[in-house]
């Protein structure tokens, strides 16, 4: 085993690991100039643990937070870990319908917020919320200072790393988002994935430039913990803003998803022979598949190597490219299988099929999530002998590398969130210019893919406008990466024989 990694069963304990194999070794440094080693980062979490205690949090307590990539969101978090909690990361980009259905499913005993940031209000959505949830809720406003207090008050550190203390959410084909139950090990099995595929080096930095509270944020942890490698946070990605303060900490691995490396061969085209991120190694992502002629242009003209991964929220890592493996097998699929998974792709009987054809994708292993709070949705989603049916299409090759070829649930995938159209049709088939709705995900060069809405207009009325039903959206609060960027009219959207609409044929269309 290399020297450098450390092992353990819980979050806390490979944070404890890790402060004590290298304790002056960066771990955090944020924009503005805030440093953290690893050991003063285990010493903030303590101080904030014993201060989150002193307020009643404990390890029954339900605590969500919805902050963008910091290192105070870092810090709280693990000081919940540290304290046991259930804690319930919600993304930055929800607003109150989202967040009001996790909050009440969760039932959330506290939700941790800024007070604003880019321009929203958080902690105006996080008052209105409270003053008519039927589970009540304290407020901690982040920006106002985290909690400390005496870290020998503090009880032993949880050890049971199967307990559930983590509930992420994803998007479902419903207006309510669904509930992911994790537990430490699930999210250090995922981490293991990414953190052994990439296997950062002695003077690898690394960097945070997507929503920490995504999924990918504790595989982000687990990785550093293991390797101890340092990483810069920032809590906004734009291009060109962000490359200075990435050249200036010497980042050599970035990356967050396809349209991250886009961004990247964007900007780089307009100075062809000035590199923009001169250290470079290594991009790293998810949330979409990788085009083979991408992965070709990033290494040629910006620099890096794309080790391209596939996981999602109930499964945080599936896949993962390598350094070591060949440029064919980075470029033309989402990598090898990671330790400890079992990939099983059936036919529509769910029988097994051989290597080489396409399938429907099923997972099982220690890194699958223990279900959905739901429990009629974890039935749907899970088979008796535990393989999690991940909605997505494929194979895997005689060089065991996984291929995906598709979908076969109905989710849109735009900038790596996943976009359940359900609720946006729902919404949508409240106004009366709109007789009948199809939202379809329509491929983008940027974004992986873009939200159309296609719609039938009721005999008698006028067209619905895209002004029309763009307000439609904002007024009822839906998130705005959920807001379609396209509107297309038909005079009748195509359907089978049991009046299904065939989405399919509206993507060919529209493309």
């Amino acid at each position: 085993m290399n020297p450098a990694i450390v092992e353990a069963e819980t979050l806390w304990a490979l944070l404890e690991a890790r402060a004590e194999r290298t304790p002056d070794r960066l771990m955090y440094v944020e924009p503005g100039g805030r440093r953290l080693s690893f050991a003063e980062f285990k010493a903030t979490c303590e101080r904030v643990a014993a201060g989150l205690q002193a307020l009643g949090v404990d390890d029954q307590t339900p605590f969500s937070w919805q902050l963008p990539t910091q290192i105070d969101t870092v810090v709280l978090s693990m000081a919940l870990s540290r304290l046991g909690a259930i804690q319930n990361p919600i993304i930055a980009l929800y607003r109150e319908r989202e967040v009001g259905s996790l909050l009440d499913q969760t039932r959330a005993g506290w939700f941790a917020v800024l007070g604003e940031w880019r321009g929203f209000s958080y902690a105006e959505m996080a008052a209105a919320l409270s003053s008519r949830s039927a589970h009540p809720f304290s407020i901690l406003r982040v920006d106002e200072g985290l909690p400390e207090g005496d870290p020998s008050t503090l009880p032993p550190p949880p050890s049971d790393p199967g307990v559930t203390r983590w509930l992420y959410s994803t998007s479902g084909t419903t207006s309510a988002p669904k509930v992911v139950q994790h537990t430490d090990e699930t999210l250090i099995a995922g981490g293991i994935g990414i953190a052994d595929s990439i296997s950062p080096r002695e003077d690898d930095v690394g960097s945070i430039v997507f929503p920490y509270a995504h999924i990918g944020g504790p595989d982000y942890l687990v990785m550093q913990l293991r390797y101890g490698m340092p990483a810069l946070l920032l809590d906004t990605f734009s291009i060109p803003d962000s490359l200075e303060t990435l050249r200036r900490n010497q980042v050599t691995i970035t990356g967050g998803s396809t349209a991250h490396y886009l961004m990247l061969l964007e900007e780089q085209r307009k100075t062809p022979k000035d590199p923009i991120l001169p250290l470079l190694q290594v991009l790293t992502g998810g949330g979409a598949p990788l085009a083979g002629d991408t992965y070709y242009h990033v290494l040629e003209e910006v620099g890096g190597m794309i080790c391209h991964g596939y996981g999602m929220t109930e499964s945080p890592m599936i896949s993962n490219g390598k350094r070591t493996d060949t440029d064919e097998q980075r470029a033309e699929t989402e990598g090898a299988p990671i330790p400890a998974i079992e990939i099983l792709v059936v036919d529509a009987d769910e029988r097994a099929v051989p290597r080489g054809v396409d399938g429907d994708v099923l997972v099982r292993g220690p890194m699958v999530a223990k279900g959905y709070l739901d429990p009629v949705a974890t039935r749907l989603a899970f088979r008796d002998d535990g393989y999690f049916r991940t909605g997505d299409r494929g194979h895997l090759r005689e060089d065991g590398q996984m291929v995906l070829t598709g979908r076969s649930k109905d989710m849109i995938i735009r900038k790596g969130e996943n976009i359940g159209p359900g609720e946006i049709e729902e919404l949508l088939m409240t106004h009366p210019k709109v007789a009948a709705v199809a939202v379809i995900g329509l491929p983008d060069a940027e974004r992986g893919e873009r939200v159309c809405a296609v719609v039938e207009t009721p005999s008698g009325e006028e067209p619905l406008s895209f002004p029309e039903l763009q307000q439609l959206c904002r007024t009822a609060q839906l998130m705005p990466q959920k807001i379609p960027e396209q509107l297309e009219h038909v005079e009748a959207l195509p359907r089978n024989p049991t009046m299904k609409i065939l989405k399919r044929e509206l993507v060919a269309q529209f493309s």
